[in-house]
């Protein structure tokens, strides 16, 4: 059986979260093994780089280099050989984060950006990218209460709008594998979108 990448995308607040669950059981109560895993992260040397990135000031080049490098890893050490194995990846965030947070955030070259997408994994992309969007200001007031904000989290609107339209010109440039659902609905009608769009799989 041909294996499955499937990546959850959005601000943080977008609900992306919610629905990892679902995904997980809807694909085991089809018989298939299912890897969750999440960006920047996913691996041991992973998840440290995480923990530098949404913590530590850094150049933003630096910043771009660092979340292409801990996905390099992840590449190598779980999402390659799931996929060869057969199995469903489901990941939250992958290489579509990185366009958005590090070249719409940051406003790093998207040709840069492209070279190192090429560099690190190739012609290999999501079968399904799930971007769930609304509006930069109701993430914010979704994010509140959620504990201490990390680096990412505590920059200010305008640089989340610029991650939004980042990830909307992603979304138009590759309509046929990113598919744009509206996060600012309900947790019960977000799903029943993201459940027309796994089912056609």
């Amino acid at each position: 059986m041909k294996g499955l990448f499937i990546t959850l995308e959005g601000l943080d607040g977008a609900g992306k979260s919610t629905h990892l669950a679902w995904l997980e059981s809807h694909f085991k109560a089809q018989g298939r093994a299912v890897v969750m895993t999440r960006e920047p992260g996913g691996t041991p040397l992973g998840e440290h780089l995480r923990a530098l990135v949404l913590s530590e000031a850094m150049h933003p080049e630096t910043e771009a280099l660092v979340m292409f490098a801990a996905r390099c890893e992840h590449l190598a050490q779980v999402i390659r050989p799931a996929l060869a194995r057969g199995e469903v990846v489901i990941s939250d965030r992958f290489t579509d984060a990185s366009f958005a947070y590090q070249g719409g955030g940051r406003g790093i070259a998207l040709e840069r950006l492209e070279q190192l997408e090429t560099w690190v994994h190739g012609d290999l992309q999501p079968d399904l990218t799930l971007l769930f969007d609304l509006p930069e200001a109701v993430a914010q007031a979704r994010m509140q209460g959620r504990g201490e904000a990390d680096r990412f989290e505590r920059e200010k609107m305008a640089f989340h709008g610029r991650v939004r339209a980042a990830y909307l010109a992603r979304a138009a440039r590759f309509p046929q594998r990113i598919r744009v659902l509206d996060g600012s609905l309900g947790v019960e009608a977000v799903a029943a979108q993201v459940a027309r769009l796994v089912v056609a799989l």
